[in-house]
């Protein structure tokens, strides 16, 4: 499962990134800086610069990382979206469990 979310700054993505691997919820964690979002809040139209942060998980965690990140983030609604590959190399899967999954 990929999980995406949004966030103002780098310092603050990368604060979610190390959160998200300390905690095993996660087994990798891109950043995407130069994100423009526009958007309607509040009645207003908003252009922000934003990180994208996306999340390599399993789904069976989807519950735990969704509260994490609604716990840590900044905004007051913050976008937390998860896919889930329709195909995926084995290998690579293999890892994301082991690495969400252990103790260690």
């Amino acid at each position: 499962m990929v999980v995406l979310t949004s966030l103002p700054n780098i310092e603050l993505a990368k604060a979610l990134a190390h959160a998200l691997l300390e905690e095993k919820l996660a087994a990798c964690v891109q950043l995407i800086e130069g994100v423009q979002s526009i958007y309607r809040w509040e009645g207003k139209v908003c252009e922000e610069h934003e990180v994208l942060l996306s999340a390599k998980t399993s789904a069976s965690h989807w519950t735990a990382i969704s509260s994490f990140i609604q716990a840590q983030h900044p905004y007051d609604l913050p976008e937390i979206l998860a896919f889930s590959p329709e195909q995926y190399e084995q290998h690579y899967g293999e890892w994301v469990q082991s690495e969400v999954n252990s103790k260690t």
